[in-house]
């Protein structure tokens, strides 16, 4: 997908839902998994000092790769943390020091440096049929399709509200369905007295220098389980996010930022980032901007609201944390319709690949967990299988 197109100019009005949209994706992206983060943190017994640092140094690493990409590329390239690396983190931190842990991030970072260098990635991701990504997507993506809904068993009153907004938007205004939620949502949160922001103060997070120990030890046990779990379980649907809705962006540059930019925010407790996948896709669809060439500023405004995270740390991190759960999941889940149905709708395009593409999805939507890798990685693996099998071709001698 290219900017330099006569569509490119920006005018102030392309920039409501494009800056909305990257906005939501960094509130779910804090509010729905980075307690991870600080789970893991107090796992491994760090002070406070250096966990702000830790917020401190993903937030800022995240929000300056994710600027640039999406500035330069023109797409809308959403960074993040690692999630399925932080959970695995919660169980692997106790096991080494935290200068180990920090040796262990480098090595994981130098890993995917060399990976985007070389152009191995972007060999792997042209080699999955349109198909069975199309399908991998939204088996990703269904969970949180289908947690939008189970959020009425939990608080009728938010979700109900959230529901029937959003359908009447998109009856009446498409275009502001994901922005009008949004604001009603929080309107209703702080009517009904679910969020404090009483106790709240802004405090700037300073971070911390720690040098990076090496044994045999977190190299195996850390760094790479680390590289395996955040190439499998973000790059690779990442990726494919952004290939599912046109974008024909190089995986190497994306690859080699965001290792360069772990690398260099490592020794101040960063674990890894990467290109997002589920927030990622609030951004690159229909509902961020109908013209794809305006929906790079999603990319933008996203990294500009990791950076004031960032700046001031825990302190804002706490306040998505402090969203109710069904807020956050309902939010999340009708933000991504769009992008299911698309999915779906190219997945089962194709009649020869259909049925490889539909166990892709069952498969992904299973969520998988074996040793220790997570379900994108078996979807996509069982997926090429059954496309092998059925179709007598592997993928790479198309």
């Amino acid at each position: 997908m290219s900017a330099e197109t006569p569509s490119s100019a920006v005018r102030p009005a392309d920039l409501i839902h494009p800056v909305v949209a990257g906005v939501v994706s960094v509130i779910v992206n804090y509010g729905g998994t980075f307690i991870l983060v600080f789970q893991a943190a107090r796992m491994a017994g760090l002070s406070s000092e250096l966990t702000a640092s830790w917020v401190w140094a993903v937030s800022i690493g995240v929000g300056i790769s994710g600027l640039l990409l999406s500035w330069f590329s023109r797409a809308p390239i959403i960074t993040a943390w690692s999630t399925p690396a932080a959970a695995f983190l919660v169980t692997a931190l106790p096991t080494v020091t935290h200068a180990e842990a920090i040796g262990a991030y480098l090595l994981s970072a130098m890993a995917f440096v060399l990976l985007g260098v070389t152009g191995c990635f972007e060999k792997l991701i042209r080699l999955i049929p349109a198909g069975l990504a199309a399908g991998l997507l939204a088996g990703i993506l269904l969970q949180f399709g289908i947690g939008a809904f189970a959020s009425l068993s939990l608080d009728p009153a938010l979700a109900g509200l959230l529901i029937c907004a959003y359908v009447l938007f998109k009856r009446f205004s498409a275009r502001y369905a994901v922005v009008g939620i949004l604001l009603l949502g929080l309107a209703y949160l702080l009517a009904m007295r679910q969020v404090e922001l009483a106790g709240l103060q802004l405090q700037f997070a300073a971070p911390v220098f720690t040098a990076p120990a090496f044994s045999l030890n977190a190299a195996l046990s850390v760094a790479l389980p680390l590289f395996l779990i955040t190439l499998t379980g973000q790059y690779m649907p990442g990726m494919l996010v952004l290939r599912n809705d046109g974008f024909a962006t190089s995986a190497n540059p994306i690859v080699t930022v965001t290792g360069l930019g772990s690398l260099l925010m490592a020794p101040f407790g960063s674990h890894a980032f990467n290109i997002a996948a589920i927030t990622a896709a609030i951004c690159t669809g229909k509902e961020a901007h109908e013209d794809p060439g305006k929906r790079w500023i999603a990319g933008v405004a996203a990294g500009v609201c990791y950076i004031l995270v960032g700046v001031f740390g825990v302190t804002l991190a706490a306040l998505f944390m402090a969203f109710p759960a069904p807020f956050i999941t309902t939010l999340a889940g009708l933000a991504l319709l769009g992008t299911i149905g698309s999915s779906l709708s190219s997945a089962m395009a194709d009649a020869k690949s259909r049925e490889a593409a539909l166990i892709t999805f069952l498969a992904a939507a299973a969520n998988i967990t074996l040793f220790g890798i997570g379900g994108a990685f078996w979807g996509l693996v069982i997926g090429l299988l059954a496309h092998a099998v059925l179709s007598g071709q592997l993928p790479w001698k198309r």
